[in-house]
């Protein structure tokens, strides 16, 4: 399809946005790097491939596939061009001089539901390092080439081939039956995970975690990609409660209560709080030996 030019926001860097969506380096589905973001994804219509090109000082975009207008209609919104942003006025000094720092963090949404659920999934109970593995082979395994000129992009997983896998079919992957069977879940919901982005961000939670196995941390991860909420948090993650509390208080360690508790004067931005605070300084000390991680591959 003809690209359409547009003036990118002159403090919002586009790759700051977009990071959001790629998970891990190699991710076979996104790639961003020199100006350039390539996603290959599942929208109502059917597949598709948005590719968005700003090396020119201006946003070009492209899209591919059954879903290319679908794509091309949402790309204000995955560059964070809808996000109204916020200052902070008041708040901690550490988030005041972080957000001098960092004038504009911008929230994209995606409304790919479904695509973002699935790394999110993988992520629970195990290492980035080990969920970002195993997303990879997993779009490896049963993603089909995505639409349009790039030939190394994959779409995700088909949802009627995800959801017939049975269980022991993940564990070479090292994906254990429990996040196997989410994984099935979220696959049977195709349909209603795309629905459900037209609904309010409360409401949207709150079916999300209907489907088992979806809890306070995945829906706090999945809600800030693919809808934009910047008040989302990823309750329950094992080092975000530590580099919050360690922020505002300067103690290493804390709780989620706690990390609540203390974003609770944000309400409302309280995700968009937290990025700032994470770019704000170096992350919590860690102490005692690194844990040796063994992949359930290997058990």
């Amino acid at each position: 399809m003809p690209g359409a030019s547009v003036a990118p926001t002159r403090h919002d860097p586009l790759r700051q946005v977009l990071s959001a969506y790629r998970f891990g380096v190699a991710d076979p589905t996104t790639q961003i790097g020199q100006g350039q973001f390539w996603r290959a994804t599942l929208t109502p219509d059917g597949p598709g491939t948005l590719h968005l090109d700003w090396r020119s000082g201006h946003l070009r975009q492209r899209a591919f596939g059954d879903g290319a207008d679908w794509l091309l209609a949402r790309v204000p919104a995955i560059t964070g061009a809808l996000d109204a942003g916020h200052t902070f006025t008041t708040g901690h000094p550490k988030l005041l001089a972080a957000q001098r720092l960092t004038p504009a963090v911008r929230f994209g949404a995606s409304f790919t539901l479904y695509h973002d659920l699935l790394p999110v999934i993988l992520g629970q109970r195990i290492t980035a390092g080990e969920a970002i593995r195993q997303w990879h082979q997993l779009v490896r395994q049963l993603g089909e080439p995505a639409p349009g000129p790039h030939p190394a992009l994959r779409l995700p997983p088909a949802p009627t081939n995800l959801a017939r896998q049975p269980a022991w079919w993940f564990h070479p992957l090292g994906i254990e039956t429990k996040r196997a069977r989410v994984l099935s879940a979220a696959a049977r919901h195709f349909t209603r995970l795309h629905e459900w982005t037209d609904l309010p961000l409360e409401e949207a939670a709150r079916r999300l975690v209907l489907i088992p196995g979806i809890g306070q941390w995945t829906v706090g991860s999945v809600m800030a990609t693919a809808f934009g909420d910047p008040d989302a948090v990823a309750v329950g993650d094992y080092h975000l409660k530590n580099a919050v509390v360690y922020a505002l208080t300067g103690r290493p360690r804390g709780s989620d209560d706690e990390m609540m508790q203390l974003l609770k004067p944000y309400d409302g931005q309280r995700g968009r709080a937290v990025r700032l605070l994470l770019a704000s300084g170096p992350p919590p000390p860690k102490f005692g030996p690194r844990q040796r991680v063994l992949p359930m591959r290997l058990w």
